[in-house]
């Protein structure tokens, strides 16, 4: 009797193991980019069934992109300290596990963008190149953090692309992926801060590594400061003529626009607290950025 609850738990155990694995949580930064390209431009509403297969593409994308870096990472993580834990490094699970996993959402990826349309069956490759190329990046250049913020803007650029198949007014959605970029270039520097040790001792490069974390550092505040220009006018844009007026949606824009941009700031005033900065301050910017483009639709007559 003693036994019977660990046997029936079995399954979500293995459940969490790969939700920790693919660190389900981490789709709190792309999601709210997704929709916020979808939101970035006025069109058709969108069918439940389209929907289904946008949130498919991004969950499968998501999760291949988690799987492949796992994996790619999985001998650096054993040798450090912070990562020999993970569950790869610590044998809470098989390679082959992992395979499974990353084939299964690499499938269901596609699947969902051939149900979207063939445009996007041939412009599927491209996230999944991005996904792939990233972690080999730090075996060779400092600018490895670039890497990672250019997988995570294409996520704007999906969203807009699945809702606007007729790609008629993309130029939101590309500042919006240039913040991404900007952004998330900026706070992977203040996360590599914890392997500052281990990647200099290791060969691994790094932002840190090879500036130091002072001056690091400092290259992740001008990231971010010019995430926050790309941000500004990316709203500018989708507001038009509203961007002059004080009153309505639009003021509400502009309060969500600086209450972001607040988020930014205290990301850099936190960074020598990594988990404080990156895990209870960032994880909020996306939605941040995903309310100022509802408001600035909202301020042009609606979603």
């Amino acid at each position: 009797m003693a036994t019977a609850p660990a046997v029936h738990s079995a399954p979500f155990e293995r459940l969490r193991t790969y939700a920790s694995f693919v660190r389900f949580e981490h789709t709190l930064f792309s999601l709210p980019l997704i929709l916020a390209g979808i939101f970035s431009a006025p069109g058709p509403t969108l069918s439940v069934t389209r929907w289904v297969w946008i949130v498919i593409a991004a969950v499968g994308a998501r999760t291949a992109a988690l799987a492949i870096n796992r994996l790619v990472d999985r001998r650096l993580d054993a040798l450090n300290p912070r990562t020999a834990s993970r569950e790869l490094p610590s044998g809470r699970m098989k390679g082959v596990e992992a395979w499974a996993l990353l084939i299964v959402s690499a499938v269901a990826y596609l699947l969902a963008c051939a149900a979207l349309g063939p445009w996007y069956v041939n412009v599927s490759w491209v996230p999944l190149a991005a996904f792939t190329l990233y972690p080999y990046l730090k075996r060779f250049t400092p600018l490895c953090h670039f890497g990672v913020g250019a997988a995570l803007a294409l996520a704007p650029l999906a969203g807009y692309a699945a809702a606007h198949p007729d790609l008629a007014d993309p130029v939101p959605a590309g500042w919006l992926s240039l913040f991404a970029l900007l952004w998330v270039s900026g706070f992977d520097i203040i996360y590599a801060t914890l392997d500052e040790e281990f990647d200099r001792g290791r060969g691994v490069h790094s932002m840190v590594a090879w500036l130091g974390r002072v001056r690091a550092l400092r290259v992740s505040l001008l990231l971010h400061i010019g995430a926050a220009w790309a941000m500004g006018l990316s709203i500018l844009r989708l507001l038009g003529p509203t961007a002059n007026q004080a009153t309505g949606w639009g003021a509400v824009t502009v309060a969500f626009g600086l209450g972001t941009a607040a988020l930014l700031f205290f990301e850099q005033r936190w960074a020598e607290n990594v988990n404080l900065a990156f895990f209870k301050v960032n994880v909020w910017v996306g939605f941040g950025v995903l309310l100022q483009v509802l408001a600035a639709r909202m301020a042009n007559g609606g979603l």
